[in-house]
């Protein structure tokens, strides 16, 4: 349970808070999975709107009480557009409690690049970080006794390895790039060819981290028609067919964001169980709280004003049962061959 103490009762603010925050564990309640010590594991990636950033205002207590009481409800939780100032995410982390960390990426520079960073957010009474982090680049080329690269992307993949029991997996995040507002825009294409092709690399070396990769976050796609994302299945990842076409923008209208695995337990052991996003919209800077917010604005300024509190797109999660401790057993049951 988040940390709910800095709510000021005294003021309107504080009040109205309270009061959404239990309209809002009242719904998670019934939509998100409860978590559970050993079994079961619930991941989660968010690409949160500019967060750290100024825009609209940035974002006060009220926002982010809204989303630390989401996020509280998974064990580890991807998050894409995390700006260059950590402030807000130092802020989330004081309201979560303090069994929660994060890892997070440098920011990657240039015009694409926008200053984000990626961030893993986890709680630590389930999981805990297995020591390795770090950036995913394309392959360089020598050329004439200097390596060279001919691509890069706008926004670096961050990869990290964590443990939670008995599962052991690497987890890789990406915002790809959007260019134009159509499906497969030439970059965003490449950009998932080239992750795709470089995670399945990394994962199938002896000296893998782990055997079981999970890549998420903001893959920008239109439908599952995409070039985009049929690059996914291309190369053997596994999207559960419970995630396949769910809406992840605040709009609904949009698959834009994916978790897909390439893990030799998914089949066989790795059990994939509910999943779905979280529609915060309709209970928080709900469409009828529009002249309590903002009495003076237009409506459709007001819908773009709340995505800068929130976000423009949904928190996308799943559940999985990674508690392998009865097939290790079974295993041991089994008399040697000789």
């Amino acid at each position: 349970m988040p940390d709910y103490k800095s709510i000021d009762s005294k003021t309107v603010e504080g009040r109205r808070t309270a009061e959404k925050l239990l309209l809002l564990k009242f719904e998670l309640d019934k939509m998100i999975p409860s978590k559970t010590v050993d079994p079961t594991l619930l991941l989660a990636t968010w690409n949160i709107r500019e967060f750290g950033g100024t825009k609209s205002g940035g974002r006060e207590e009220e926002p982010l009480f809204y989303i630390a009481e989401i996020m509280s409800r998974f064990d580890i939780i991807a998050v894409q557009e995390v700006r260059d100032d950590l402030d807000a995410l130092d802020k989330l982390l004081q309201i979560l409690g303090s069994w929660w960390k994060y890892i997070v990426s440098d920011v990657t520079l240039g015009t694409q690049g926008n200053n984000e960073r990626h961030a893993y957010i986890y709680d630590t009474r389930k999981i805990s970080f297995g020591g390795m982090a770090g950036e995913l680049v394309p392959e360089m080329k020598k050329e004439g006794g200097v390596l060279k690269s001919d691509f890069a992307f706008s926004r670096t993949p961050y990869i990290a390895g964590f443990k939670a029991g008995w599962f052991k997996f690497t987890l890789c995040t990406q915002h790809f790039y959007y260019g134009e507002d159509k499906a497969d825009d030439p970059q965003r294409l490449k950009e998932a060819q080239t992750v795709l092709k470089l995670l399945k690399k990394r994962m199938q070396s002896k000296d893998a981290w782990s055997g079981n990769s999970i890549l998420l976050g903001d893959f920008n796609v239109f439908s599952l028609h995409d070039e985009t994302f049929l690059a996914i299945e291309k190369e053997q990842f596994h999207v559960p067919a419970s995630l396949k076409g769910t809406y992840t923008n605040s709009n609904r209208d949009k698959p834009f964001d994916q978790i897909a695995f390439l893990a030799r337990d998914v089949e066989k052991q790795l059990g994939l169980a509910r999943a779905g996003t979280f529609p915060f919209f309709d209970h928080v800077y709900r469409d009828a709280d529009w002249k309590t917010y903002l009495p003076n604005k237009t409506f459709n300024e007001y819908k773009q004003w709340r995505t800068f509190k929130m976000s423009d797109h949904l928190p996308l999660w799943v559940e999985l049962f990674v508690d392998f401790g009865d097939a290790y057993l079974e295993k041991k049951m089994e008399k040697p061959v000789v």
